[in-house]
């Protein structure tokens, strides 16, 4: 009789543990309950079972070990077309959000701003539109903010730059108008990328972004004009500059150092003149394109500058040299 009795009550611990054993906690499952109505989307969502732990559903990469509140939102590939859901937002612990090529329309909503703990935003190829928030700048924890093919309009919010903990910005291929923000010297994290590319961007490039540590920046098809070489020097980190097709004009031989570390080097449809700096052949470059200038000289000997295609000279005023015709 004890033993039926010591049976019976193991066995209603074991009950009770599995019982209580869901991980989820109840304010993000129910908003992941209401995601899944809003986006009337079942097969998307199929294990979506209000019955089982939310922690392990698809598109839910991570619950924390220690407060079981979902940390990281994984959603791609999809064909929504609507905004995004306004519950999105009410994952409020969220570190990681991704909702990459997923046709969501619309504006990047206010609600946005509940995700306090937000580091890594991915919103990259859908259909977003309106202006890039300054609200984004309330977002504090925010590390990488990727906003990449989307049909934004209008000028770069300067506010971006109060974000301390900014490593990465990424804002090609949208319709962005306007000039960069001179704030973006302010963007003091070591190996920062900067991507803003096929914009509508015009202007000068901010001389006072020579004090920002950039390891990547390409802000290539735009409209921006000037002087760039202050993005070269022996105390830079600088590994991939893409400036192709703008206006720059600047005289290219007053360049006397570059970052040890360039492997891409992309000039190419400007109004660049002078000559090719003979610091180039201390570079191991894997690309390097400054055709379409104004440039004259003998291209220097050494370093892969001869292993080059042709086509990464051509179409100067007088450059000379192998691998193009000998100098006269």
């Amino acid at each position: 009789m004890i033993f039926q009795y010591s049976y019976i009550f193991v066995l209603f611990v074991l009950i009770s543990n599995l019982a209580n054993s869901e991980r989820c906690h109840p304010n993000d499952k129910k908003a992941l309950l209401k995601i899944k109505t809003d986006l009337n989307s079942p097969n998307h969502m199929v294990s979506w079972n209000p019955a089982t732990d939310c922690c392990e559903w698809n598109f839910v990469s991570k619950c924390d070990d220690e407060t079981n509140r979902i940390t990281v939102f994984v959603l791609q590939i999809a064909d929504f077309n609507r905004p995004i859901p306004s519950a999105v937002f009410d994952l409020v612990f969220l570190e990681t959000l991704i909702l990459h090529k997923t046709n969501f329309t619309a504006q990047i909503p206010h609600s946005i701003t509940n995700l306090s703990h937000l580091k890594f935003l991915d919103l990259s190829w859908n259909h977003l539109s309106g202006n890039i928030p300054s609200f984004l700048s309330q977002l504090n924890n925010l590390e990488t903010i990727e906003l990449s093919f989307n049909n934004f309009v209008g000028s770069i919010p300067p506010s971006l730059s109060q974000l301390q903990n900014l490593s990465g910005l990424f804002l090609g291929r949208n319709k962005l108008t306007g000039e960069i923000p001179e704030s973006f010297a302010d963007f003091r994290q070591q190996d920062f990328y900067l991507r803003m590319s096929h914009n509508q961007l015009s202007g000068e490039i901010p001389r006072k972004m020579e004090h920002a540590n950039f390891i990547v920046i390409d802000v290539s098809r735009n409209m921006l004009d000037g002087d760039i070489s202050f993005f070269f020097g022996k105390n830079k980190s600088l590994i991939y500059a893409g400036f192709l097709r703008n206006l720059l004009r600047f005289d290219f031989s007053k360049v006397e150092y570059f970052s040890k570390r360039l492997r891409t080097l992309d000039l190419n449809h400007n109004r660049i003149t002078g000559s090719l700096p003979v610091g180039l052949v201390d570079l191991n470059l894997d690309r390097l394109n400054v055709s379409y200038n104004r440039m004259c000289g003998r291209i220097p000997v050494g370093g892969r500058l001869q292993e080059l295609e042709t086509t990464s000279y051509f179409h100067n005023r007088c450059l000379c040299g192998a691998p193009l015709h000998e100098c006269k």
